[in-house]
């Protein structure tokens, strides 16, 4: 690597620390360099907090050593007014030398004016170091701009014999455990790292799920079901624990404590995606069912999928759902293996 890129992957492992806890904004790390030395450094650590530029210029001790720096930042600096000020401005009102730029930024609001206000200020600008690196590190920022859609990841586990749920022969409502006990911690910390995590009716009616993050510290995902007609048991976990639920059907519009039941025109995935979005979620951790799960798969409405298979056997049960190409990642943890996806 040269110098730029040595900073610049520097902006980017600061940045993955707010990976919890900025949705539905970006990742973003910032890095300010006086003759090679790092003199701050910072990152966007929470939603409405300070960005990364602000956070980095608060960490210099000697404000008049800026004019002759460089600062690094992995995503365009912002040039608009939001629950902060323009970064840009910041930038330009300490009189920076050179700023080095990861990826612009694709918000309607932003997408390249703050480059060309900083050039036409006479600063020099560099755009584009390890841009692929600062592109996938905000690919739900960026799907949720320029599609305006959320970044969809698919999660299942399977038996060696392809079954994702046992034969259910009572009314007992329980979960038929496939992978090992370690793998539940890193499932639950996958989805502190989405916004939102979705099941269907069936999945809330037979395993009463908490879909929270109580195996490790993080943020619990908005829970979303998908339930056109209404037949989700109302004593369930989801309903009845004060955390927030979004309950899509097309019954009706009304909130109950913590549920916030939404009417569409139809449950299919491409509606609950864009009620997603203009609910300013930008991404979705889909656990549900066989039955949910293939509508993703058959709709193409996925960018990335996870299946975990197990080490038994169920002989009979709920198929899983059908799975084709080639994983891009293929890994084995507690004894499970683990098959990684992308949709392309």
């Amino acid at each position: 690597m040269n110098t730029d890129e040595t900073f610049m992957q520097r902006c980017l492992d600061l940045a993955s620390n707010g990976k919890q806890d900025v949705a539905p904004n970006p990742m973003v790390g910032a890095v300010i360099v006086h003759q090679g030395e790092i003199i701050g450094e910072g990152y966007h650590q929470f939603y409405g907090g300070p960005h990364a530029e602000v956070n980095a210029v608060n960490a210099v001790k000697d404000l008049s050593l800026l004019k002759e720096s460089t600062i690094y930042v992995s995503l365009e600096p912002c040039a608009h007014f939001g629950k902060t000020p323009p970064c840009v401005d910041l930038i330009l009102e300490n009189q920076f030398k050179r700023v080095v730029i990861g990826c612009l930024d694709p918000h309607d609001q932003v997408a390249g004016k703050s480059v060309e206000k900083l050039q036409k200020n006479n600063i020099e600008v560099r755009v584009g170091v390890l841009e692929a690196e600062c592109l996938k590190i905000n690919k739900r920022f960026f799907k949720f701009h320029q599609k305006q859609l959320p970044h969809v990841i698919l999660k299942w586990a399977q038996t060696q014999d392809g079954f994702i749920d046992g034969i259910r022969d009572s009314e007992e409502r329980k979960i038929n455990w496939i992978s090992a006990p370690e793998t539940k911690v890193l499932v639950h910390q996958w989805r502190s790292e989405e916004q939102a995590i979705l099941v269907g009716w069936k999945t809330i009616n037979n395993d009463n799920p908490s879909l929270t993050v109580r195996e490790v510290v993080g943020k619990n995902p908005i829970r979303v079901i998908l339930d056109s007609h209404l037949k989700c048991n109302p004593n369930s976990t989801v309903f009845t624990d004060g955390l927030k639920t979004i309950v899509f059907n097309t019954l009706k519009d009304e909130t109950v404590e913590n549920v916030d039941y939404i009417k569409l025109k139809d449950i299919s995935t491409k509606t609950v995606l864009k009620a997603l979005y203009e609910l300013k979620i930008t991404s979705v951790f889909v656990e549900g069912g066989s039955s949910t799960l293939q509508h993703f798969l058959t709709d193409k409405t996925w960018d990335e999928a996870r299946v975990i298979v197990g080490k038994n056997n169920f002989g009979e049960g709920v198929k899983a759902p059908e799975m084709t190409g080639i994983p891009e990642l293929t890994f084995e943890f507690a004894g499970d293996t683990i098959y990684q996806f992308q949709n392309k």
